[in-house]
């Protein structure tokens, strides 16, 4: 059992750390004051290859596996946790339509999706049904060589801005059978977006309502066969989990090492705070903690990238681990600044913002039990 990454993993480590210490960091703060979504970085992004990570090589990808996939995305997210997690959307949506999509499907949408060209939104969730995805209402009705999509999705990042739409909708009956996957172009009639949401964090990305009112999309844009895309809905997210997970471990692990810096610093009684026995064991905890989580990610990017037959529980088990053991850390950071940790001077309270959302979205951590507890019981 070897816990060391390769020589070709370390450098691809070192080069997303190279780019978040360059292009993110320094913008973070500015992003999320002025609500700013950075797409030129992210082309930048792509151009070191991280927005088509686990995408085929046919067509412009890195075909990286999910180790790699979440090495980067920890590095990227100690960069700026908000655009690195739009990133890693970004890649789910690609991948999807690179492993589901025909070939001219393909061939027309990854070439410039992988360059971030244009970019992409995954569209499942809906106000009426959030964790009870299979209860879908959005519909699409074929219409001679078109469909006709009536219905709205919930919470969608880029939404209004993406140039693409990877959109569950309901082709059949009721329940997960009846759920196809089509892909929907902006500009396209019928498609339209509420008002951006005003939200505690992830406020360098966009969030909006997306909507359908008779929207006529090609049956060309089908995702692979009616009928199975709640099948590659999952799938996607049984990688999208381990990449927020991952965007986790890099948000608390700057929360650790600026925690770290500060106690080291900081005087109180006479002393550096960090001399006293409570706050070593904290500190103790936190990186006992984190690298317990960035372990489970790991396992549970090996079981995809070997296509292990528990690789759902695995992923489901890493994702809740992770996600509230990093949002954790970073609190008990917080809390480690006492005042200061509140303040917007530091990094701290828009990193436990930022983290807070990644216990909900891509499968909420009780749904991530449910999971767990089904596989259990097989």
């Amino acid at each position: 059992m070897d816990f060391a990454l390769s020589d070709d993993q370390r450098a691809i480590q070192d080069a997303a750390r190279a780019f978040a210490d360059a292009e993110l960091a320094p913008h973070s703060a500015k992003w999320d004051e002025d609500k700013h979504f950075p797409v030129e970085t992210m082309k930048a992004a792509a151009e070191m290859g991280f927005c088509g990570i686990y995408t085929g090589e046919e067509h412009g990808g890195m075909a990286l596996g999910r180790v790699e996939s979440a090495v980067i995305f920890e590095e990227l997210s100690r960069g700026d946790v908000a655009a690195a997690a739009f990133i890693s959307i970004h890649n789910m949506a690609t991948w999807m339509i690179d492993r589901f999509g025909s070939a001219d499907l393909r061939a027309r949408f990854v070439p410039s999706l992988v360059t971030m060209d244009r970019i992409a939104s995954y569209c499942l969730t809906e106000p009426g049904s959030g964790s009870d995805a299979a209860a879908l209402r959005t519909t699409a009705v074929r219409d001679g060589d078109h469909y006709v999509l009536n219905g709205s999705k919930a919470f969608i990042s880029g939404a209004g801005t993406s140039d693409v739409y990877v959109v569950m909708v309901r082709t059949g009956g009721e329940g997960p059978k009846g759920i196809s996957a089509i892909v929907v172009e902006a500009g396209t009639p019928g498609l339209s977006f509420g008002a951006q949401e005003k939200k505690m964090g992830w406020n360098a990305q966009p969030t909006a309502i997306v909507q359908f009112d008779d929207c006529r999309v090609p049956v060309a844009n089908l995702l692979g066969d009616e009928g199975a895309g709640f099948r590659y809905a999952m799938a996607g997210l049984d990688g999208g989990r381990l990449n927020i997970a991952a965007c986790s471990l890099g948000g608390a692990r700057l929360a650790l090492e600026t925690a770290q810096d500060y106690v080291a610093s900081r005087k109180q009684f006479g002393k550096p705070i960090g001399e006293f026995q409570n706050t070593q064991f904290q500190l103790a905890d936190m990186a006992t903690d984190l690298e317990a989580a960035r372990l489970m990610v790991l396992r549970g990017a090996w079981a995809i990238d070997t296509d292990h037959p528990e690789k759902t529980k695995w992923c489901a088990m890493a994702k809740r681990l992770a996600t509230d053991a990093c949002f954790q850390i970073a609190d008990a950071a917080l809390q480690l600044h006492g005042g200061y940790g509140y303040l917007k001077d530091y990094p701290l309270e828009r990193i436990v913002r930022d983290l807070r959302v990644h216990r909900i979205l891509e499968g909420t951590n009780e749904i991530m039990r449910v999971i767990v507890a089904r596989e259990l019981s097989k």
